[in-house]
């Protein structure tokens, strides 16, 4: 799934056209410019029956947009958030967006950190097309 999303997300021309192909998994690559998305699987669980698992999971993914300004922030989540919400294709089985906020990581002595968006969403996806 982890390998899909960012492949996707990456192939969407309104994200692509705000950040390039720097959506990572993880952390940022230091150095990076923005604007940017940082993605983080918060929790993922497999679907099981009876007879054990069916092949189908569900996981949270926390999206965080960043940029510059909150402006360029809130722009890429509005990006992300209208690739991605209700997304159905391939694996994925279904997307939904569970909660947004907005934040930064600017503290006192700190002026030139990143504005972020966050973003968490819930992700169906089934390895197998079948």
């Amino acid at each position: 799934m982890q390998v899909a999303l960012r492949s996707m997300l990456r192939a969407v021309p309104a994200v692509a056209a705000l950040c390039g192909e720097r959506v990572d998994w993880g952390k940022r690559p230091a150095k990076d410019p923005y604007p940017g998305i940082c993605l983080h699987l918060i929790g993922d669980r497999e679907g099981q029956t009876l007879r054990g698992p069916d092949g189908l999971s569900q996981g949270r993914v926390q999206v965080d947009c960043y940029a510059e300004t909150y402006t360029g922030a809130a722009e890429l989540a509005a990006a992300v958030r209208h690739a991605l919400a209700g997304y159905r294709q391939g694996g994925f089985r279904g997307v939904f967006l569970e909660s947004q906020r907005d934040n930064t990581e600017r503290g006192s002595n700190e002026p030139d950190r990143a504005a972020r968006v966050s973003m968490d969403f819930l992700v169906n996806w089934r390895e197998s097309n079948a």
